[in-house]
């Protein structure tokens, strides 16, 4: 077995860890070697809060998925998520000096560190730079300029930021674990090459991955990723509300929603009862299915309007053929599909990452598991960068976006980071 061609998703979420080890079989498609969950009982809203319990649950997460797998695992790509996580357009301009030379990888690359020059907000720093399209002395929609002549070289960048505190946070935890970050990629990225196809994303789709603190927005249109947003709800303040509005317990509220919840009241009969334990030979309770749907609906509409807020807010929204692609835990809610669609009037469907899938990895199909897929997806496409830049340096290069793997001054701070642990020790 090739160690070098195997990658692991780490996945730190507010309610679960799950570390998913993968390698691409013979026919491109991911073949799941082990999978590892733990309860999450160091994280909200998808920020690290409690370092030594999240150390904890992602050392038992990636013991169980070393034991499926029989592989050491000691790199890991890890997701980033929570509120911090902003996106801007931004448009960078390079004037270049001759107009008989052709544009090179090298004009691309001096136009994306220029992005990451950009001043941030103090305690802020960029993520990703995604090149959308290029502008040669005013022609537009040009996808990829190298080979072209011209003089004025301008690009639409799609910037993602987060701030600095919240990675070092996960870096820790994972240097504590025993595991070294290979990177770090933003959730909704993630999701989004698991479970969208290249044609919804030319056709115009959002991704709406609804987690268990957050709920990641990213919107494509022409094959371009146009918006990103992190709306700080997701399924644990559904199952606080269920908690509140019934009043009982945590666990049983989440059993209560998982079992009989629908995201639509009226699709339940009057007359459904559940009843419920009562605590230490307290009487149970009987509660209405009908009225546990209202309390999950009325959540799910505020959810569901602040994604919606985002995509109008986009400018986009007439241009979204595909419509809505929901995934995440949150997705598994019965009728949650009529919802969106009613409410944004889009068509709306489950995202289940079992496309990119081999045969026999039936453990991880469910929406819940699309962001650890992604992140082994996007481990994957480091590496074919990484060996299409070895043969670009033989010939001419039409790699898309910096031809360094170039992640800019966020894994310079990485770096910088494990260097000051290592002196201290």
């Amino acid at each position: 077995m090739e160690t070098s061609e195997i990658v692991v998703g780490l996945d730190i979420g507010t309610t679960k860890i799950v570390a998913i080890v993968g390698r691409r079989n013979e026919f491109g498609k991911i073949e799941i070697l082990g999978m590892g969950k733990s309860e999450s009982f160091g994280v909200a809203r998808g920020v690290v809060q409690n370092i030594d319990k999240t150390v904890e649950s992602i050392r038992t997460a990636v013991a169980e998925a070393e034991a499926k797998s029989g592989v050491d695992i000691k790199i890991v790509n890890v997701g980033i998520a929570g509120q911090h996580i902003k996106s801007v357009q931004h448009r960078g301009i390079k004037t270049r000096t001759s107009e008989d030379e052709e544009i090179a990888q090298k004009d691309i690359d001096s136009l994306i560190e220029d992005m990451f020059r950009l001043m941030m907000q103090p305690g802020e720093q960029i993520i990703h730079v995604l090149p959308q399209e290029y502008i040669i002395d005013g022609e537009q929609g040009i996808k990829n300029p190298i080979g072209m002549a011209g003089i004025r070289l301008e690009a639409n960048f799609h910037i993602i930021t987060g701030q600095i505190a919240a990675a070092k946070n996960i870096l820790k935890c994972a240097q504590k674990a025993g595991l070294e970050v290979s990177e770090l990629t933003i959730e909704p990225l993630a999701s989004a090459d698991a479970v969208l196809s290249d044609e919804e994303k030319e056709a115009g789709v959002v991704l709406v991955d609804i987690g268990g603190g957050t709920t990641d927005v990213a919107l494509f249109q022409d094959g371009i990723i146009r918006h990103t947003a992190v709306i700080p709800f997701g399924g644990n303040v559904i199952t606080e509300d269920i908690k509140e509005g019934c009043t009982i317990i945590k666990s049983q509220a989440e059993l209560l929603k998982i079992k009989f919840g629908s995201a639509l009241a009226s699709e339940n009969q009057e007359n459904e009862i559940v009843s419920i334990p009562g605590l230490r030979g307290r009487a149970h309770k009987e509660i209405s299915v009908r009225n546990l749907s209202a309390i999950i609906q009325a959540r799910m509409e505020e959810i569901i309007e602040h994604v919606y807020y985002e995509i109008k807010n986009s400018d986009y929204e007439k241009k979204l053929i595909a419509g809505i692609v929901i995934t995440g835990g949150g997705s598994q809610l019965k009728h949650i599909t009529q919802l969106v669609e009613y409410i944004t009037g889009m068509d709306a469907r489950i995202g289940y990452p079992n496309e990119h899938l081999a045969k026999g990895s039936e453990e991880v199909t469910s929406p819940m598991f699309a962001t650890s897929v992604g992140l082994i997806m996007k481990g994957l496409q480091t590496m074919d960068k990484q060996n299409q830049k070895n043969l670009a340096s033989a010939s001419s290069s039409t790699i898309k976006g910096h031809s360094k793997d170039k992640t800019g001054g966020w894994f310079d701070i990485f770096r910088n980071f494990f260097d000051e642990e290592s002196i201290q020790k």
